[in-house]
């Protein structure tokens, strides 16, 4: 069992580590695309929606341009995956464009997802440490039965990660030190960042985030606290 004995607040990445993004969206976007007959494969078209994610928040980590939310980045973006696949924004209704852009407000949790936050919320305040924007957050929360105590991350601090302002000010936003913090999340550089700020790091595998071709993030590439392959792993491992 690790001791995290100083930890009080455990914060999460929601996208990837705790919800299924790409099955979700794939499933939101294919009678969509058949209804316009737009010959793309569902999973194909949700990767390609991902893939303007991190771009889009560099803009504002950047400075480029001033502080908005997630939600409406991937409003933006979805325009921006049309037109790339030959079928301009414009040529839909923005009704319907608005109505596929909820599929991220909708997506399902992991299969461990619910059973391992109830377990670890047992013994830590935990809470979405996530890019997304707290309505987003609010709404997979209430579909997927996330039993978050508080959701920070960007919204609250007004920075994308990896901006250490993003983990910092979450920490304080509850009333924690870096130190009395966890980050859990799947991806390697999320954890790397959150560590540089002092927070206490915890690897969860999601080897099919990105499809059974995926090649990022399969492993741990540091010595996290914990690599673990589920949320209800991570539980086991801290007691919980």
């Amino acid at each position: 069992m690790v001791a995290l004995d100083q930890v009080r607040f455990l914060g999460f990445d929601v996208f990837g580590t705790v919800v299924d993004w790409r099955t979700g969206v794939a499933r939101a976007a294919e009678p969509f695309l058949r209804r316009n007959g737009v010959d793309v494969d569902p999973l194909h078209f949700a990767d390609r929606w991902r893939e303007l994610y991190q771009p889009a928040m560099e803009k504002v980590r950047s400075g480029e341009r001033p502080w908005v939310r997630l939600r409406v980045l991937n409003r933006e973006n979805l325009d921006s995956a049309l037109d790339a696949i030959g079928r301009p924004a414009s040529s839909f209704r923005g009704e319907e464009l608005n109505e596929l852009n909820l599929a991220w407000e909708r997506l399902e949790p992991w299969p461990d997802s619910v059973e391992g936050l109830t377990r670890l919320k047992r013994r830590f305040a935990i809470g979405a440490l996530s890019n997304g924007d707290l309505t987003t957050m609010t709404n997979l929360a209430r579909i997927g039965h996330l039993p978050w105590d508080v959701i920070v991350g960007a919204e609250v601090t007004r920075s994308y990660k990896p901006q250490p302002q993003t983990y910092l000010g979450s920490a304080g936003a509850v009333g924690v030190a870096p130190d009395q913090a966890g980050m859990v999340a799947a991806h390697n550089s999320d954890l790397h960042a959150a560590r540089s700020c002092g927070l206490h790091t915890l690897f969860v595998r999601r080897s099919t985030e990105h499809g059974p071709g995926q090649t990022t993030d399969l492993d741990p590439d540091s010595n996290w606290k914990i690599a673990a392959n589920s949320l209800t792993e991570i539980a086991d491992a801290l007691g919980c």
